[in-house]
């Protein structure tokens, strides 16, 4: 997405690097991704920075994680890219289970795989007690991978 006019900030406090990438020929990138519909409606998808690289095609995690929330044993979920040196990255799901409700990761991805596109297929899930998050609310993605990262070096 990219907008200009007079609202649009001059640029980032001391930081003339960031403000050379996001603010070009009077644009800013804001690096989310959106469309607009015929109705005129615009919908901000997901943020560029967390599109998952799947054999060369990109996968918005907020369309996966929609899709997980709509199983009944799924209370929470976030969606991240796992390094593969064959696809770039393989789609985790992580979720949080409904108290009360039993669910395997081969459910999971039976409910969810047979509901999307070959290159958003889920190859892998699990389960914590809590997605982290900011105090607003956002999903702490970065703390996912890097938790996974750390997983997989040790």
């Amino acid at each position: 997405m990219l907008v200009r006019g007079p609202q649009v900030m001059q640029g980032y406090w001391h930081a003339p690097e960031e403000t050379k990438n996001a603010l070009r020929d009077g644009w800013l990138h804001t690096g989310d991704i959106a469309y607009v519909e015929e109705d005129g409606y615009t919908y901000i998808v997901d943020r560029k920075k967390e599109m998952i690289k799947y054999h060369g095609f990109g996968v918005a995690p907020a369309e996966i994680e929609a899709l997980l929330l709509e199983h009944p044993a799924i209370i929470d979920t976030a969606v991240i890219g796992v390094p593969d040196d064959e696809a770039g990255e393989l789609i985790k799901g992580i979720v949080v289970q409904r108290p009360g409700t039993t669910v395997t990761e081969e459910e999971i991805l039976t409910f969810a795989n047979g509901k999307l596109a070959g290159y958003k297929r889920i190859h892998f899930i699990e389960f914590i007690n809590a997605i982290p998050k900011t105090a607003s609310g956002k999903i702490l993605r970065r703390e996912l991978a890097a938790r996974e990262k750390e997983r997989k070096q040790n």
